[in-house]
């Protein structure tokens, strides 16, 4: 009796199963993410009814959720979904905007520092660190010296575009910058301007020394309070700007030495001198937005611009002469001399064609020469520096042999006085004096002779 009754159970199980099994397939994935979503929703599912079983075989939609329908199940699905979406798009919304935000005003601080000016200031201080520390370069303080050289260039310049703000709006050049375009209030540019300038004073002063950080908070000054006022006031205010550039290499030099020496003025000056014609030839070129700006250049008081060019030629020429002084005064061999010779020279004779040709186009090509000019100079005379130890070298080798440097006609005997001998001539032909000899007097004829008496 009871195989017969599991036998017909079994019989209707398998001719409904097929219809059942459809109606599961169609509704199970539905009610699974209806109850994955139901706990976010604020609108419950609809209740069940007491007159709805849940053990109720005759309709599979009924099971567990009340619903009438297939319809009622896909409009449930529907709208928590929905609720779900609408929350995560809200959370991802906010993510979005702060992301946004952050780009906004890193972009904006980005300009307001003049990125690329103040890293290529930092790249005159670092240069300026390295030929002042001698044989062994202290990394990390080369890094300290660089980030906090940034952070001070990055006030300066933010400070320079607030007190420039009406004039930069004028210039088509600059109209775009942040505090013109609107893109960021002058309370927050002042807020960041002040931040990490004292920001970078402190760490110069904590992680180098105060004679460093007093030169960068001197540079802040000079160049935001007496530069910038200076542009719109009198045309000195080039040779003020190129004071203000010569300042950060000797920032180097001390942060890495600790004092100023002889030598370390010879990579401010190059720096003093080649802002002269790169300045003048940018002058030129932008003359009507300057002049639209409310600057007071030289090119705008030099209307045929022989004057513009002039300066700019006898800058040039000024910067012959540093080669010589690094290699004499014992801070690059004498490889440097001739690369530095042949670099200025070339960029003269830039300047020389603008001087002859005043247009635009040769104002601008000695522009580009100026951008050449500087990367090449620091990158020689970084390859060529001699350290300590090879200076102290040459002294040494300069005791061992003292009647090298005795003038002609003469030797050093034991108590280090000069007396005369008669040169001796091998088959009719004098002996050669020094190099040195020769390099004291030319190419350069206005340069006094060298003294050897601190050697004897």
């Amino acid at each position: 009796m009871w195989r017969s009754s599991i036998a017909s159970s079994l019989k209707n199980i398998s001719l409904s199963a097929p219809a059942y099994h459809t109606a599961q397939d169609v509704t199970r994935p539905l009610i699974f993410h209806f109850q994955c979503f139901s706990t976010t929703t604020t609108r419950p599912p609809t209740s069940i009814s007491a007159s709805q079983s849940l053990t109720s075989t005759s309709d599979p939609l009924k099971l567990g959720l009340g619903f009438s329908s297939k319809s009622d199940i896909i409009r449930a699905y529907a709208s928590t979904s929905s609720a779900a979406f609408s929350v995560s798009s809200l959370a991802s919304s906010k993510a979005w905007g702060v992301v946004g935000l952050a780009q906004h005003y890193g972009n904006c601080y980005l300009e307001l520092s003049k990125a690329r000016l103040s890293m290529l200031v930092v790249a005159t201080s670092g240069t300026g660190f390295i030929l002042g520390s001698g044989s062994a370069v202290d990394v990390a303080g080369l890094c300290w010296t660089c980030g906090g050289t940034m952070m001070v260039a990055a006030a300066a310049n933010s400070l320079n575009q607030v007190f420039e703000v009406n004039n930069d709006a004028k210039m088509k050049r600059t109209r775009q910058r942040p505090l013109p375009s609107g893109r960021i209030s002058t309370c927050h540019a002042i807020a960041w301007a002040s931040s990490v300038g004292i920001a970078g004073t402190t760490l110069l002063a904590c992680k180098a020394n105060m004679l460093a950080a007093g030169f960068a908070a001197s540079n802040l000054v000079l160049y935001a309070f007496a530069y910038t006022p200076l542009k719109q006031i009198h045309p000195v205010n080039t040779w003020v700007g190129a004071i203000v550039g010569a300042i950060p290499p000797l920032l180097g030099w001390v942060a890495a030495s600790g004092d100023v020496s002889i030598n370390s003025l010879i990579l401010p000056a190059a720096l003093y001198f080649w802002q002269i014609p790169h300045f003048m030839a940018l002058a030129y070129m932008c003359r009507n937005d300057y002049a639209a700006g409310g600057y007071k250049m030289i090119s705008l008081l030099d209307a045929s611009g022989q004057r513009t060019s002039l300066i700019a030629l006898r800058n040039c020429l000024y910067l012959i002469p540093l080669g010589f002084f690094a290699y004499d005064w014992g801070l690059a061999s004498g490889w440097f001399c001739m690369e530095s010779s042949i670099l200025t020279l070339a960029i003269s004779a830039t300047a020389f064609s603008f001087y002859r040709d005043r247009t635009i186009q040769k104002a601008r090509r000695m522009f580009y020469a100026s951008l050449l000019y500087l990367p090449v100079f620091m990158s020689g005379i970084l390859l060529h520096r001699l350290s300590d130890d090879q200076q102290h070298l040459d002294a040494n080798n300069t005791d061992r042999f003292p009647e090298l440097l005795s003038l002609p006609g003469t030797a050093i005997d034991d108590n280090g006085h000069h007396n005369e001998v008669r040169t001796r001539q091998v088959n009719g032909v004098s002996p050669r004096r020094p190099p040195v000899a020769y390099a004291s007097y030319a190419p350069f004829p206005f340069l006094p002779a060298p003294s050897y008496d601190s050697y004897r």
